[in-house]
């Protein structure tokens, strides 16, 4: 048996790997569906803001904010459908589009789902009209894409909650 010197209590060992901030048991999914309508996407950024709040991330730098900025994007596309050809950009959906958000393991999932098949792409973020949400969604997010399934499409992203990108 290995003896240490000093006869005192041992300290608890360090962790080996850091633990990653996770919101409380039961609160890592939040999913609600919003009418194709202009309000909707504010109201998609207020729900993100309060969520993220009742999870305990706001306090995690940027990344609430930023879950805001992006929501907002996904969801304005979602409603408008900027990269749609045939003459369809930027015209209002008649559609629904659902938010879902999802904590675990240091990771935000961030996902909007619509019935639209066209996806988005990313546009040139100094001259074009539209397209540039895409832009800060590769700029600001961990990870994103795009996901086809059925009659619509999900569009996700993905970023850090544990403070340490």
């Amino acid at each position: 048996m290995l003896r240490l010197s000093g006869g005192g209590p041992r300290p608890e060992p360090a962790p080996r790997y850091g633990a990653y901030p996770q919101p409380p048991m039961g609160a890592g999914h939040w999913s609600v569906e919003y009418e194709p309508r202009p309000a909707a996407v504010r109201e998609a950024r207020a729900q993100v803001r309060r969520q993220l709040e009742g999870w305990g991330l706001a306090d995690r730098g940027d990344l609430v904010d930023t879950a805001e900025l992006l929501v907002s994007e996904l969801a304005t596309n979602a409603l408008l459908r900027p990269h749609c050809p045939g003459g369809r950009g930027g015209t209002p959906t008649a559609s629904r589009f659902r938010l879902t958000l999802t904590a675990a393991h240091g990771v935000l999932r961030c996902e909007v789902e619509d019935r639209e098949r066209c996806v988005p792409e990313m546009g040139d973020a100094c001259g074009a009209e539209s397209g540039r949400g895409m832009f800060l969604v590769d700029a600001l997010a961990r990870r994103w894409g795009c996901q086809q399934d059925g009659v619509g499409k999900t569009v996700w992203f993905e970023l850090g909650t544990c403070g340490c990108e």
